[in-house]
Formats: C-alpha cells, structure tokens, sequence
C-alpha cells in the first residue's frame, strides 16, 4: 500500500482524536469549568454538528486551491484550535475552541477520504479508504481511554496540548511525504443542489446515519452497562474500551478488504445485518465475561466495517460527484453519533434500564439496513460497474 495512505490515516487519526475524547472525562471539565455536566456534554454535540456541516460547505468553497498547502492549513488551524482549548479561561472561550477544531478536523478527514482514491489503482481504492477509516475510528474509541489515562495523571488539559503536538508531526509528515496535487474541478451550485437530490446516493446517506445512530444509542452508555451487568471496576472498564478500540480498527480495515473481494453491495449488507444481531444479542451474554468479550469484539469490528465499502459504493455510483458525496456521508456518520447519544439518553431516562439502549439501538439499525436495500434497487445511469 502507497505509504501516502498511511501518511494521511495518521493525520485522521490526530485530528479524529479531539472530537470523543472529552467523554470520559466531562465530569472534571465540568468541575473546573464551574459548568453542569449535562452543559459539558454539548461539547460532544457541538463539535458533531459543526464538524457535519462544515464538511461538505468547507470542501466546497475550497474547491479551487491546491490540495496540499489547504491541507496544511487546515492542520494549522486545528492546531490552534488545540491551543486555545488547552488555554481556556472560560466555558464559553471552550466552545468557541470546540468549533474552530470541528470545522478544520471537518476538512482534513473530507480532504482525506477524496485525495485517498487517487493515490492508489482502482482494485485498491476500498482497501486504501479502509485504512483512512481505520484511523478515524481508532481516535474515536481509543481517545476516551485514551483521554482518562492522561487526565488522571496530568489534568485534562494536558490532553488537549498533546493533540497540539500530535498535530505538529503529522504536519510535519504531510510536508514531507505528500506531493503538491492540483485543485478540485469547481462544481457550480446547481450541480450540488442536483447531487443532493441522487436518491440512490441519499439512501446511503441514510443507511450511514442510522448505522451509527443505532450505534452510538448504546455505544454512548457503554459505561454504566458494563458498571451495572458486569460489576466492572474502572479499571477493567478502561480495559473493555481498549479491546472494544483494538476490534473497531481492525473492522474499518476489513470493510475494505472484504469489498475489494466480494463486492461492495454484499458487504455492506452483511455488515449492517450482522452488526444489528451482536448489538440486540449482546445484553444476553453477559453472564459470562469471556462470551461477552468475544461478541463485544464482533460488535466492536462490525461498527466501523461499513465505511469503506459505502465510500467506495458512493464512487461507483457517481464518481463526477464522489467528493462531494463522501463529505456528505461523512456528515452523515456524525449526525448519526449526535442522533444516537440523544436516542439512547431518552430511552435511558424513561426505561431506567441500561440493556434496552442496546435492543433500541439495533431496531434503529434495520432502518439503515432498510435504507441501504432501498439504495440498491435504484437504477440509474451514473452507475459505472457492479457492486
């Protein structure tokens, strides 16, 4: 694989670190911050909100500069962003941190998923998006562990000042590694309106956004599941989180491989169906811990196997508007985040329950199973080969 890929998934990984790595450790924030912890949640939501529009909009008015030195920049501001938030005096001040680090975090992964493809022969290009997305989900389940280790040893601002760095070698990497490549064709408004309006494409969308939704309904009270069904200690729990990291990174890369060899359409069934079944099971086999550890790896491996093989479906389908349409689905993924947290708090509240998020989660699931059928059965003329 172009070492390229690799060069670009480690700046995925950098900037992907910022966005869920406050959840672990929101109740100190709060504290210091002098803020309700539920105030401190919006953070999360914040950045998620941000970071779906700006992709697409920022990809767009972006269009006619040079790929490298927009990259760059993008990481430089993110690299402020990271300053600022580690300089916080106020709550307010770290909002307004949060946006500037969604907005360029926004560019750098849309940047990343559209110069990806190009580097690599077409046989390849699910694979190659793969590792991109194996880097995104590795700093979105890894950076809470992640997060509380630092926090408890230096404070959490330090973690955010670590990121800064982070930020600085991987812009260093870029510079080095990644040639000047030649700004994106400037798609006029009306072929934008017109690319919203690709409902086979749309039903992608679709099937990405409850994907997740389902997901993060459970996946965002992964913690009081496992202090209340399994009895876990913190420390055990941080351990679970890390196992539950380590299988959702190798799933985005088997995404892709498993497209590359069977198909896109097959696999992006496959992995939506298989993943509503680990999550609706997965409260049933916690009454033995090795059991729960290996469906919770399956689970875990499921929930970011979809990435690369729908970003590879969407250039397929239309490969004029593939940019824009991976900005979009990735907008989409964090709709989806923002759409489950809040899902799974409500169901938490009136259930009292920790187990039915997960039975929810999965009913949310077949709608994105749905959703992708219904995208398949579309005919259309921009699709260019079998999928």
């Amino acid at each position: 694989m172009n070492i390229k890929v690799f060069i670009l998934a480690i700046a995925a990984i950098t900037v992907g670190l910022v966005e869920l790595i406050v959840g672990g450790i929101l109740p100190i924030i709060a504290e210091d911050m002098q803020v309700s912890t539920g105030t401190a949640g919006q953070l999360i939501t914040v950045f998620a909100l941000v970071y779906a529009i700006c992709g697409p909009v920022l990809l767009s008015i972006t269009a006619k500069f040079e790929r490298k030195k927009l990259y760059l920049v993008a990481l430089l501001i993110f690299f402020l962003g990271n300053l600022a938030t580690y300089w916080s005096p106020t709550f307010t001040w770290m909002m307004l941190a949060r946006v500037m680090t969604a907005s360029s975090a926004s560019l750098v992964i849309v940047l990343s998923l559209t110069i990806t493809p190009k580097l690599v022969v077409p046989e390849f290009r699910a694979r190659a998006l793969g590792i991109i997305f194996m880097g995104i989900s590795s700093s979105l389940v890894l950076g809470v562990p992640i997060g509380i280790i630092i926090t408890n040893y230096f404070g959490w601002r330090t973690v955010f000042l670590g990121i800064a760095l982070l930020t600085i070698g991987a812009m260093l990497l870029v510079f080095k590694y990644i040639d000047p490549m030649p700004s994106e064709q400037d798609i006029p408004l009306s072929t934008q309106i017109k690319a919203l309006g690709n409902i086979k494409i749309g039903g992608a969308h679709l099937a990405t956004m409850f994907m997740l939704a389902g997901h993060y309904t459970f996946y965002a009270y992964f913690t009081p599941f496992l202090e209340t069904t399994l009895h876990l200690s913190q420390n055990w729990i941080s351990i679970t989180y890390f196992i539950f990291g380590i299988a959702a990174v190798s799933g985005g890369a088997l995404g892709g491989t498993f497209a590359d060899k069977f198909g896109v359409q097959k696999t992006i069934l496959f992995v939506i169906g298989s993943f509503a079944v680990m999550l609706f099971i997965l409260p049933y086999v916690t009454f033995s811990f090795p059991l729960f550890i290996i469906v919770m790896i399956i689970w875990g491996a499921l929930s970011w196997g979809l990435a690369p093989p729908q970003q590879e479906y969407i250039i397929q389908t239309d490969a004029e508007t593939a940019g824009i349409h991976q900005s979009f689905n990735n907008s989409a993924l964090q709709i989806g985040i923002a759409l489950g947290s809040a899902i799974g708090g409500l169901v938490l509240d009136k259930t009292d329950s920790v187990t039915a998020p997960a039975h929810v989660g999965s009913i949310v699931v077949i709608v994105a199973f749905i959703c992708a059928i219904f995208s398949f059965s579309i005919r259309q003329e921009t699709v260019h080969s079998e999928v």
